[in-house]
């Protein structure tokens, strides 16, 4: 019986989308908890780090309900990419663009 749940379990994630997937994934973080790091590069240099993100959100059109080509999320801007929240970096809302943005999304255990 169990195998049966699994293998039914399994044929529904596969025949999901990959956003669909994605989603799923994020409401399973969000009751877990994560420490997400989100490091933006120019070229090969690091230049903005935030750090303590819960997840990253695709945008969707408000009439249209279609994925828009940019992320956003909630950090704390690590200014000076120590890995840690220090005085003055506060938390922030960020957007960058699946397009032009060199970028990692990373677990920080």
């Amino acid at each position: 019986m169990k195998k049966s749940i699994l293998a039914v379990a399994v044929l529904l994630l596969v025949g999901c989308t990959q956003e669909t997937q994605n989603s799923l994934s994020r409401s399973i973080q969000n009751w877990t908890g994560t420490n997400g790091v989100l490091d933006v590069y120019a070229g090969d240099k690091l230049v903005k780090r935030f750090i303590k993100i819960d997840k990253l959100s695709t945008a969707y059109g408000t009439n249209d309900a279609q994925a828009r080509p940019y992320r956003y999320g909630y950090g704390y801007d690590d200014k000076n990419f120590n890995m840690r929240q220090d005085a003055g970096e506060n938390k922030t809302y960020f957007e960058f663009s699946d397009y032009s943005t060199s970028y990692i999304f990373y677990e920080n255990n």
